[in-house]
């Protein structure tokens, strides 16, 4: 396709039948009119973005509560420089209203609803790049009646309801590379990244050696079929099990459209971001999405995939802010996401998915450790149970919960309130989740991730007690006297009498000196969110065809790295490859 041509989009006629109709041009315009006409056989690719990734908006009552203009939920395209502030000021209280699980659904597209709410207006954060080349998606002729623009066929695809400026990139790519693969009967140029290359140029683990996808190879997988790519956000607040069922219910929709046009749809292919890998993972689970053969294969990206002890670490400190300075786009994410604990605890304590995201029972023991002068006094779990030996505990400074942060908006449950007992429910449906997806993976799945020591992770989370401190005799039942929210607690040595504050005495004559615990920094390798630990487990599965280890990219920054684009495109030509079709080309 040539900027030397009028590119005539074929529409809808009957069954598999498509209609393009051209138009009038003055005598000058010596373009050619032409139409590109789509093959029976389709494979779409769905993606599937991470934990504050999805588009959310809040119910009527919700918005009318919080006495709101419009009813967004969460929307990270909107934030910016202008606007951090106004939206990093939300209290605990307003955080945990917002975003509550129960009152919240994805903002889908809608252009038959209002322009502001549901509309074009609402989903402008779909901006295609001037060189976005797809045969699909392009602006209808203006003499069409009820035309739509290149943009607004993105958004239909549901690519407004994901973080665009975080997934744009990658969406655009695979439309515009499985869509416009061949050009004057080659393959495109642009494919020279992936075609004929060395996989090791991308970080294969050696145990999983990968060959080079030949020119054929290529050609005979794009041949005769189109790649229509798809984004479907999830409610990232509810059950990655929930999401899973309502995903599976999308991919039904799409696969039942697009048969029922005439085309073969057989099976869908699955790329995930993060959390995202957790809903993939149940998709093909059968007690929740139940897709395992209606979905080719799955490409799970930084997948925390026993957890990460960062999920504890943001609930006692908040989100971890570079600063504007230094990364813009990641201060501005940590600011409106939480800068300190209790404003976490708000939102995700009252959130089963995001308790989903803490450590599991396959990540092991020991992770939380406490630290005097360079030796362990203590570390958690033991028994491979961190959701009774750590999740669930109360009164203690090293407990992840402090039950004050559960409930800043002082309502019921059933008003949008919490309680530590609701929050403990949500954490016996996480171990149940975690258990029935433990051994769940797609038996066509590959897996890029970050194993970086640049980009240093929580793979523990270590208290170090002050040097201060002589004698850390009792430090279990210290009480809190300051906290920072940030990762430092002011603490003291009492002589216990009771459960309160209030009728500790003191070991001895006068007030003593204050103890200091905070978090040691990350040092694991990762991506600054996911400890290799944990994405590892892919590995360790057995299952995973290919298995790239990666360096030089954040978690949210995954998919803008060339390196992690390649070897998804690798690894969807790959799985792929496996399609059986009924009709012939």
């Amino acid at each position: 396709m040539t900027n030397s041509e009028h590119r005539l989009p074929a529409k809808q006629h009957k069954n598999a039948a498509r209609k393009a109709e051209g138009f009038a041009t003055p005598q000058q315009d010596k373009k050619l009119q032409c139409a590109r006409i789509l093959p029976k056989r389709v494979l779409p690719i769905i993606f599937l973005p991470g934990i504050m990734g999805s588009n959310l908006r809040m119910s009527q009552k919700r918005q009318q509560e919080l006495k709101r203009k419009d009813n967004i939920s969460w929307r990270p395209d909107i934030l910016g420089a202008g606007n951090v502030r106004q939206n990093s000021k939300f209290s605990a209280r307003e955080r945990q209203l917002q975003l509550d699980p129960l009152e919240t659904t994805v903002d889908i597209y809608d252009p038959a609803g209002p322009f502001d709410i549901s509309g074009d207006g609402r989903h402008s954060n779909v901006e295609l790049n001037k060189d976005f080349h797809s045969s699909l998606l392009v602006d209808d002729q203006v003499t069409i009646q009820n035309g739509r623009t290149a943009v607004q066929k993105a958004r239909a695809r549901g690519w407004g309801e994901v973080y665009f400026k975080s997934y744009g990139k990658l969406l655009q790519h695979l439309e515009s590379r499985l869509g416009f693969t061949i050009f004057d009967g080659k393959v495109r140029d642009e494919w020279r990244d992936v075609i004929g290359v060395n996989p090791g140029a991308w970080q294969p683990h050696a145990s999983l050696p990968q060959q080079a996808i030949t020119e054929e190879e290529l050609l005979n997988v794009v041949s005769g079929c189109w790649f229509p790519v798809y984004a479907f956000g999830y409610n990232w607040l509810q059950s990655n099990g929930r999401s899973a069922v309502d995903i599976a219910s999308r991919i039904n929709r799409v696969m039942e459209e697009l048969n029922q046009s005439g085309y073969e749809c057989n099976h869908v292919i699955v790329v995930t971001h993060s959390m995202g890998g957790l809903v993939g993972r149940a998709l093909v689970h059968p007690s929740y999405g139940n897709m395992q053969d209606k979905i080719l294969g799955v490409i799970h990206g930084v997948m925390p995939a026993i957890g990460a002890p960062a999920a504890y670490k943001r609930m006692k400190a908040g989100f971890e802010d570079p600063g504007l300075a230094f990364a813009a786009e990641a201060s501005i994410a940590a600011k409106v996401s939480g800068n300190y604990g209790d404003e976490v605890t708000a939102v995700l304590a009252n959130s089963p998915g995001g308790l989903q995201l803490l450590p599991t029972g396959s990540y092991g023991n020991g992770w939380l450790r406490i630290r005097h002068k360079g030796h362990d006094l203590e570390s958690w779990p033991k028994n491979g149970d961190p959701y009774g030996e750590i999740y669930k505990i109360k009164r203690k400074w090293y407990a992840l919960f402090r039950e004050d942060w559960i409930n800043p908006s002082g309502n019921l449950p059933i008003r949008g309130g919490g309680t530590f007992v609701r929050t403990c429910e949500y954490l016996d449906y996480a171990q149940s989740f975690h258990k029935q997806i433990a051994n769940t993976f797609h038996l066509n799945s590959y897996a890029h991730y970050g194993a970086d020591r640049q980009q240093a992770s929580f793979g523990q989370v270590i208290w170090e007690i002050g040097e201060n401190c002589a004698d850390p005799s009792g430090w279990q039942e210290w009480p809190i006297i300051s906290d920072s929210k940030q990762g430092k607690l002011e603490l003291v040595r009492w002589d216990m009498l009771g459960r309160n504050a209030k009728n500790f005495v003191l070991v001895e004559e006068g007030v003593p000196d204050s103890i200091y615990a905070t978090i040691a920094p990350p040092t694991s390798v990762g991506d600054q969110t996911v400890p290799a630990q944990s994405a590892d487990y892919q590995l360790n599965s057995g299952v995973f065809k290919a298995v790239f280890r990666q360096s030089g990219y954040d978690h949210q920054s995954s998919y803008k790295n060339a390196r992690v684009i390649a070897a998804t495109l690798y690894s969807i030509i790959r799985i792929a490859q496996s399609a059986n079709w009924r009709c012939k080309i």
